[in-house]
């Protein structure tokens, strides 16, 4: 009673639309949830993003919940997750792809969840990993473990977003270490990631995984570019 007291006078509002969240909404209102643009890539029997790391590096599966364009409620969500603050949304948005993946059987797939992580530098500037707030949503849907404190990486670089395929896998070569090696050996990681544009980053972090034993490596991204 006291909440629904309260938002009388400090409603919420929707994160995609800005409309004013209904009672047991939490961050997305239903109309917006349900009218979310997903790619439904982990329905196809050979995803299509898959084909982005052939010839590159082994990868199982690779999955996108949503389709993200400039200017779209995707792009508000991602700007809310990434700059705001709103670490909830990304736990939701993960709990909620994390269900429907569990539901198609793919939860017995994997053996750990890892995000891809943040230099210390800029994880001390923003105060949270987002990619981190995604895999511990995607871990309470799937029912499976998850650490942000396996992988790290170790040298800071300069934003990806101008940045063409080879120069996004220049500026990304090398700069991510398994700190504990036996949470990967033998074991079928998912690897998670905000967005997906050229790949760069993700095979680089799934070429450290496989040189220090990993059985397999498939992504599970919050959006993917189009």
């Amino acid at each position: 009673m006291w909440s629904e007291f309260l938002s009388l006078f400090f409603p919420e509002y929707c994160l995609a639309c800005l409309g004013t969240l209904e009672s047991g909404e939490k961050c997305i209102c239903t109309r917006c949830r349900y009218h979310l643009p997903k790619t439904n890539s982990h329905l196809e029997e050979i995803p299509t993003l898959t084909q982005k790391f052939w010839g590159r590096t082994p990868v199982r599966y690779t999955w996108a919940y949503l389709k993200f364009s400039k200017g779209s409620k995707v792009q508000r969500l991602l700007n809310q997750l990434k700059y705001s603050g709103q670490q909830e949304l990304g736990e939701l948005l993960g709990h909620w792809y994390g269900a429907e993946l569990k539901q198609k059987g793919y939860s017995d797939q994997f053996d750990l969840i890892l995000p891809v992580p943040l230099h210390e530098s800029k994880l001390l500037k923003r105060g949270y990993n987002q990619s981190d707030c995604f895999a511990k949503g995607l871990s309470k849907g799937m029912e499976l473990e998850w650490s942000g404190k396996v992988l790290e990486r170790n040298t800071a670089t300069v934003s990806q977003t101008k940045k063409g395929r080879w120069e996004r896998w220049q500026n990304v070569e090398e700069i991510f270490e398994v700190v504990d090696e036996e949470k990967v050996r033998n074991k079928r990681i998912l690897l998670v990631d905000d967005v997906i544009t050229t790949g760069a980053t993700l095979e680089a972090c799934a070429i450290e995984l496989y040189n220090k034993g990993c059985a397999s490596v498939s992504i599970a991204t919050l959006a993917a570019a189009q």
